[in-house]
């Protein structure tokens, strides 16, 4: 494996629904097309905010083969799709299957049922799968909110560095930012750490972050794309605004919901994604009008991502 480092936004695409709760395949190709339009340079799919564990086996089979179909000519744009977390024998089937495919790569979370004792027994779930599609990189996803999966990514790195060759490197949504940093620095910057709080980018950039996945790119990624220019250009009172201005969003999912309110947004922007699979709570007809108004009250118009 080389040892490619990806740069600027990822998207985390939520998967589109039908009003009747079927994915909606046909709808992936204008997705990439929204996501071309406004620089987005690649896909992490059936994650979180693609409903992963939430989707059948088939289902993501036929997600992950419409992307590859969709994306085949464009070479500088990456998918990369998480495999899943409890079921391993079910991980790497899907992993052989992103691999015949020719998907960019493939993702892993840590068992939340069961939960692996100890980064030995992670770092061994890891390479089972891994092994599984021996040409496609693999990047572990760190998100202990969900998983309850707390280690430190440190130690993770210690565990596989030289055993899984085409461990690529780590999506890191936690805010233990000496942790991130420890492992951005590990083996003269060997691994690939993808940063994956959105509303914590400008913190990230402090430290070196180069790439970045996220949910709010599918709807925002200009705000994000001029954070990362002001950064560049040491324009830090603007960045500073900026990653205000992405906190003041991110703030109404919490105030709406939670995850599927990332659907909302994406109606605004004139792309249906349908609603959000049980257990996770949708919004009301009547919400959605108050919603509608915080938004507007953001000026999300100046900031949003275009059709």
């Amino acid at each position: 494996m080389n040892n490619l480092k990806l740069q600027g936004l990822i998207a985390a695409p939520f998967t589109p629904l039908l009003s009747n709760g079927d994915i909606n395949i046909g709808a992936i190709p204008a997705y990439y097309e929204l996501l071309k339009q406004n620089h987005v340079a690649g896909a992490f799919i059936c994650g979180s905010t693609g409903e992963g564990v939430s989707l059948t086996f088939d289902e993501r089979v036929a997600i992950m083969q419409t992307w590859a179909e969709t994306t085949l000519q464009d070479k500088d744009f990456k998918v990369i799709t998480l495999v899943g977390g409890t079921n391993i024998k079910e991980c790497c089937l899907l992993a052989a299957k992103a691999e015949e495919f020719g998907l960019y790569g493939i993702s892993f979370t840590s068992p939340f049922y069961f939960k692996p004792a100890n980064i030995d027994q992670l770092a061994k779930c890891c390479a089972e799968i891994a092994s599984a599609a021996p040409h496609t990189a693999f990047y572990y996803y760190h998100i202990p909110v969900l998983t309850g999966g707390n280690f430190a990514m440190i130690d993770l790195l210690k565990a596989v560095d030289g055993k899984i060759p085409n461990f690529a490197g780590i999506k890191y949504t936690h805010e233990d930012f000496m942790d991130y940093l420890s492992c951005l620095n590990f083996a003269d910057r060997k691994y690939d750490m993808l940063w994956g709080r959105d509303e914590n980018m400008l913190s990230a950039l402090v430290l070196g972050a180069k790439g970045a996945v996220g949910s709010t790119y599918n709807y925002a990624a200009p705000l994000y794309l001029a954070l990362i220019a002001a950064y560049d250009q040491g324009d830090f009172e603007k960045a500073n605004t900026l990653q205000q201005k992405s906190i003041d969003m991110i703030t109404l999912l919490g105030k709406y919901g939670g995850i599927s309110v990332g659907k909302s947004y994406m109606k605004l922007i004139g792309l249906d994604c349908g609603e959000f699979r049980l257990p996770v709570r949708n919004m009301t007809t009547t919400d959605f009008e108050k919603f509608k108004a915080d938004v507007a009250a953001l000026d999300f118009q100046s900031f949003q991502s275009t059709l």
